[in-house]
């Protein structure tokens, strides 16, 4: 069933952006892509089997349900890992179809060995360390313990990875913060080398360390922003293109987030337009009507300040934006009518509305503005 907006995920640009990413990256390095938020809002279901058609065939999760969707449509051959929650009572599925995931506390640690030594097969981890972020990982005590425990039952683990999060790479006000915590990482993968537990993967960089910190890639990076076209921030961007000849923006946007003209409305001098008094119309206009409102994803922040494409013209947002429709200034296109395309994030001609100007607008990152796209939208997949 159609909805009243819908996003286009473009194949073209994701191949693009994912030859970018391996020519950076080099072939000794394996890439790990991010498709926690729904994939950023781009949708888990259309984006893993478009990403899997150029070669990518390891996927990270937040959270046991987004594995769940993951495998419902990935290839048999592609790794799923969980870097954050799992109910107790799912570990056991977790184990069962071979999912990677992050040991953060020892009690998910003594979970695994017991639930992989009832399944008789060997839950495969990723030990995570906390090296300065302070969110999640084991200190160095309890990485400590984790070895003894390891070693105690090495026939029910199977130590894929030990791994670290970097707390700010994007930013160039974090470089002392990160190099700690690199130093305390490569500590703490001694400490488990020396016992004898030399995992195959070792990651610690997103997409922002990815560029800043190119020694920091070690042979698997884990790839979120990116690959969906956009820089971790401006500063990643400028970093990047600094000590290049070609200062064009490499990535290519893949999503294109578009509605159209529900209704049109004539409206004289002096009335005012949607909920309150925000706006008045300084002199005759044509609005219309299109069904995108804060209940889409489209932020009520906007009001009086965002803007659409139809026709090919970049037009005002006017009045305030409701929960299911907004209305745009069309007093400009005489020929407009009901069904016109309205973009509101995308390309349409040769104007752009880029996800950059919208939150800039609106006050919020890509991350927040994309993943916040609900999941009812209807997606798919075009070249």
């Amino acid at each position: 069933m159609k909805t009243p907006t819908e996003i286009e995920i473009s194949l073209n640009a994701l191949e693009h952006n994912i030859r970018f990413i391996k020519r950076l990256v080099k072939k000794n390095v394996r890439i790990s892509s991010v498709v926690k938020g729904n994939a950023y809002g781009h949708g888990i279901e259309q984006y893993v089997p478009a990403a899997e058609s150029f070669g990518i065939d390891h996927f990270s999760v937040f959270s046991v349900d987004e594995a769940c969707r993951v495998m419902k449509v990935k290839q048999p051959g592609s790794a799923i890992m969980i870097m954050g929650w799992i109910p107790k009572d799912q570990l056991s599925w977790v184990i069962r179809n071979e999912i990677e995931c992050w040991i953060f506390d020892l009690e998910r640690l003594r979970l695994c060995i017991k639930e992989a030594w009832k399944q008789k097969k060997k839950a495969r981890i990723h030990i995570e360390f906390e090296t300065g972020m302070n969110r999640t990982g084991l200190n160095a005590a309890d990485a400590a313990k984790a070895i003894s425990l390891i070693r105690s039952k090495p026939e029910t683990i199977d130590l894929v990875g030990l791994c670290t999060h970097l707390a700010g790479a994007e930013s160039i006000a974090n470089h002392v913060r990160i190099h700690r915590q690199i130093k305390q990482f490569k500590r703490l993968v001694s400490l488990f080398e020396q016992n004898g537990l030399r995992p195959s993967v070792l990651h610690a960089a997103s997409s922002a360390a990815t560029i800043t910190y190119p020694a920091f890639r070690f042979n698997m990076v884990r790839i979120g922003i990116l690959q969906y076209g956009y820089w971790p921030s401006l500063e990643t961007l400028i970093q990047y293109i600094g000590h290049r000849k070609d200062k064009k923006d490499p990535l290519q946007r893949i999503i294109r987030w578009k509605s159209s003209v529900m209704a049109l409305k004539e409206v004289k001098q002096g009335e005012f337009i949607s909920y309150g008094t925000t706006f008045q119309a300084s002199a005759h206009k044509k609005i219309a009507v299109i069904p995108a409102g804060y209940a889409h994803g489209y932020s009520r922040s906007l009001s009086n300040s965002g803007s659409v494409l139809i026709r090919e013209q970049r037009l005002p947002i006017i009045g305030m934006i409701n929960m299911n429709m907004l209305i745009a200034d069309v007093t400009a296109i005489p020929d407009v009518n009901t069904g016109d395309e309205v973009i509101l994030i995308g390309d349409q001609g040769a104007l752009s509305i880029s996800v950059a100007s919208f939150s800039e607008l609106s006050n919020q990152l890509n991350y927040e503005l994309l993943s916040r796209l609900p999941a009812g939208i209807s997606r798919r997949v075009v070249h």
